[in-house]
């Protein structure tokens, strides 16, 4: 016997199990908040994520970084001016809304709250963030290969660039636009 069919698209429910993870974090989730939000069931939901919260939460975490990362490779590859891609993807974390701001970085939400308590959640979300710092050498690399940014180290430039996110995502919750504008300036100007 096969089961009833599911009635509800799978990648549409880890997006929004995906906001309130994002939101509130793993612990604070309580699995009535994340069946309310997706709008399905105990039993379609223990269905489909045999390993229950845990499951969904890392489906969600890596759904996140999936789209982060592709966005951003496929960017910087395309581009013909990968340097000038990173500084507007970075200006881009002072623009966001509010409520994005607040949230912080999931990715980096996941490994601050996880790191003693889970390791399988604490090495997914540290190979998902060294996935992003890949990104970042990648576009240097980009930018090389059209003739610039040839006196950069593209590896430590990826691992600077990584800690400038962290930074960010967390510190977008304290400051103006106009000041996280200025932070993230200075810091970029190791691209010059």
């Amino acid at each position: 016997m096969a089961g009833r069919p599911k009635i509800f698209n799978e990648e549409q429910i880890i997006a929004k199990a995906g906001e309130i993870f994002w939101k509130i974090g793993y612990e604070a989730a309580s699995t009535e908040e994340l069946l309310k939000a997706m709008g399905i069931g105990k039993g379609s939901f223990y269905l489909s994520f045999k390993g229950g919260k845990k499951e969904l939460f890392e489906k969600a975490l890596e759904r996140h970084a999936l789209h982060l990362v592709l966005d951003l490779k496929k960017n910087l590859a395309e581009s013909l001016d990968p340097i000038g891609d990173l500084r507007k993807f970075f200006f881009g974390l002072a623009e966001a809304e509010e409520e994005e701001k607040l949230k912080g970085c999931f990715i980096a939400n996941t490994l601050a709250e996880m790191s003693t308590r889970d390791k399988t959640l604490k090495e997914v979300a540290a190979k998902l963030l060294s996935e992003l710092q890949e990104t970042f050498s990648m576009g240097i690399n980009c930018a090389q290969r059209r003739g610039s940014a040839k006196h950069l180290d593209a590896e430590l430039v990826g691992k600077l660039l990584l800690n400038l996110w962290n930074g960010i995502s967390l510190s977008r919750r304290l400051y103006t636009n106009g000041e996280l504008r200025e932070i993230i300036s200075v810091n970029l100007q190791v691209l010059d």
